[in-house]
């Protein structure tokens, strides 16, 4: 049987490649697992630099595996697999290894919150990016509903989940759900540039200055200033 995830670490590069490309790399209950158990392996490592996540196949995640869901049951059981997904997530998003994303063909539903799990997204001209919970009588998950508003704001969140709106790869940007758009072809090797290009450099600062920007918002304004500066001096100590 094949990995639904792969896992590779080269030079500092974990690279986390989400690997059902037959159902879109649609999360199902294996897939779930599998996730939680590679990112936290991934920020408890020492020889990792920077993340790279990805897709193989034509999309790079359709979000759940809606077959997957229905044979889950219940409700109960359907929570208790997001519960280990948002593992995952917290694992990522709360570690100091900034992360890059190859973010091609669709990225809806689950699979938007996964690419939120990114610091910096690269979607292809022809990518699809949306939310598409409610036409399948869901709610927004896997982060979505805890990371959708910061990046484009609570108007155009709303615009998202509430509608079936999809939006190209150009509009994504435009919207600040991604940094670069480029050729589909071209999109996995560039996410993997900036990664490496933090590696080359001061990777630890950009580490630091990811979870300075992430952590904003549980701090009151003179508690930044005061984090900001501490970070500053123990970043001049390295």
């Amino acid at each position: 049987m094949t990995d639904p995830i792969l896992l590779t670490v080269d030079q500092g590069l974990a690279r986390i490649t989400l690997n059902r490309p037959e159902r879109l790399n649609a999360f199902d209950g294996e897939t779930g697992h599998a996730w939680a158990r590679i990112a936290e392996e991934v920020v408890a490592r020492d020889d990792v630099q920077a993340v790279l996540l990805e897709g193989a196949g034509p999309a790079f995640c359709a979000g759940g595996d809606v077959r997957a869901m229905v044979e889950l049951g219940s409700g109960p059981a359907l929570t208790e697999l997001a519960g280990v997904i948002n593992r995952g997530i917290l694992a990522l998003t709360e570690s100091e290894l900034p992360v890059a994303v190859a973010a091609h063909g669709a990225v809806v539903g689950g699979g938007l919150g996964i690419m939120l799990v990114g610091d910096y997204a690269v979607v292809g001209e022809g990518s699809k990016v949306g939310s598409r919970y409610a036409n399948v009588g869901l709610t927004p998950d896997l982060s979505v509903s805890a990371q959708l508003a910061r990046a484009v704001g609570e108007r155009r969140a709303l615009q998202l989940v509430l509608t079936d709106r999809l939006l190209s790869g150009a509009e994504a940007v435009e919207w600040g759900l991604a940094a670069e758009v480029v050729p589909d072809a071209e999109v996995g090797a560039r996410a993997e540039a900036v990664a490496r290009s933090w590696i080359a450099g001061a990777a630890s600062a950009y580490g630091r200055a990811k979870r300075l920007v992430r952590d904003a918002a549980t701090r009151s304004f003179a508690e930044q200033l005061a984090e900001g500066a501490r970070s500053i001096g123990a970043a001049y100590e390295t």
